[in-house]
């Protein structure tokens, strides 16, 4: 059961739901939005009778919900969910895109592309700090180091940066320099992971993992969402099938599917559905057609030369052409593609075109 607080429902309203719920066994777990508090009632719900909350003060209505994932489920929300970063709002009218390189290699390659991307129109930026590989000989990223140059680029250029948390020890390290927490497939069901990134308060984008079936994908937004944090996107980046010529196969069904189950945001990421960056301006446009709300995709100056997924990665000039088509194709369908946030420091753009 859900129980619904009225948007002028005062804390000691709230508290009291809370605590006749919990006089009872039941477990609560209440998430704090910008327009209604939502108390998730879990435990043997047949002790209890709904009118007895519903005649609460402070109470708008009480839900019973079928689904597992009851936080997440679109049910639980008259309203789509909106996260706000920085000013950039992911879940809105307008479709976000986050670009950058899979991995932060140097200070130059970041500025280089934190700027390109920019400029293009994309108002996050992404990058990993830290890598998860298939290969323990593989380039694992720069730590901290890397997450010291994404905060540089974000100041400079004004892009709010995203950027993947592999480990609980590391949640803390990542918050302080990122706006959005990244969880990667490989983690998708790191439930010890989950329940750090639940109760820190960043924004959180679930990747689904390349095995996993949406109702996994939103029970592990509900490890999320039941520790307190109601700041998740999910993300729809491929799953791995009998089909060989991709890297993986882009599940497009995804993304209504997850909007008719959730009320969640929905974020594609093409380039790792595909592992093809001639495939990924296709498969953004259809994202956006299909109804995401924002897309994630790997931009680098120089894709041959990359640390990883180079072969995933559009160049500068190849991303700014895609731009351009993916604001037709969202005008098309009622939409528009996220301005760039502004101004940037004055003093950013000449300093670093030395660096180039």
């Amino acid at each position: 059961m859900v129980v619904v607080m009225k948007p002028e429902a005062t804390p000691v309203e709230t508290a009291a739901v809370i605590n006749r719920a919990e006089a009872v066994g039941v477990a609560t777990h209440p998430i704090y939005g910008k327009e209604h508090t939502v108390i998730a009632l879990v435990g043997d719900l047949t002790k209890i009778d709904r009118d007895v909350f519903s005649a609460m003060a402070g109470v708008q209505k009480t839900v019973r919900i079928q689904e597992p994932y009851k936080l997440a489920a679109r049910s639980t929300h008259a309203n789509r969910t909106t996260i706000d970063v920085n000013g950039v709002i992911i879940g809105g009218s307008d479709v976000v895109v986050m670009a950058g390189p899979c991995s932060v290699e140097s200070r130059e390659q970041v500025l280089e592309t934190a700027w390109a991307v920019k400029e293009a129109g994309a108002t996050i930026l992404r990058g990993g700090a830290f890598k998860p590989r298939t290969s323990p000989y593989s380039f694992q990223g720069m730590g901290e180091a890397g997450l010291k140059i994404l905060a540089e680029a974000r100041e400079q250029t004004g892009l709010p940066v995203i950027t993947e948390v592999m480990t609980v020890e590391t949640v803390d390290m990542v918050c302080e320099y990122a706006d959005i927490l990244q969880i990667g497939a490989r983690n998708m069901q790191n439930y010890g992971l989950l329940h750090a990134v639940g109760k820190a308060r960043k924004p959180v984008m679930l990747k689904r993992g390349i095995s996993g079936e949406i109702k996994e994908l939103l029970m592990c937004a509900e490890y999320i969402l039941s520790g307190g944090n109601a700041q998740v996107m999910l993300c729809e980046r491929g799953i791995r099938t009998y089909e060989t010529s991709t890297r993986n196969t882009f599940d497009l069904n995804a993304v209504p599917v997850l909007h008719r189950m959730s009320h969640l945001p929905v974020v594609a990421d093409p380039s790792h559905g595909t592992g093809d960056w001639e495939l990924v301006g296709p498969m953004s446009k259809a994202a956006v057609a299909a109804g995401a709300d924002a897309l994630i995709l790997e931009v680098h100056p120089n894709p041959e030369q990359a640390e990883s997924d180079g072969a995933q990665s559009l160049k500068p000039e190849n991303f700014a052409e895609l731009m351009g088509q993916l604001r037709l194709i969202a005008s098309a369908v009622g939409r528009s593609i996220a301005t760039s946030p502004e101004p940037a420091p004055a003093n950013g753009r000449a300093q670093d075109v030395m660096l180039v």
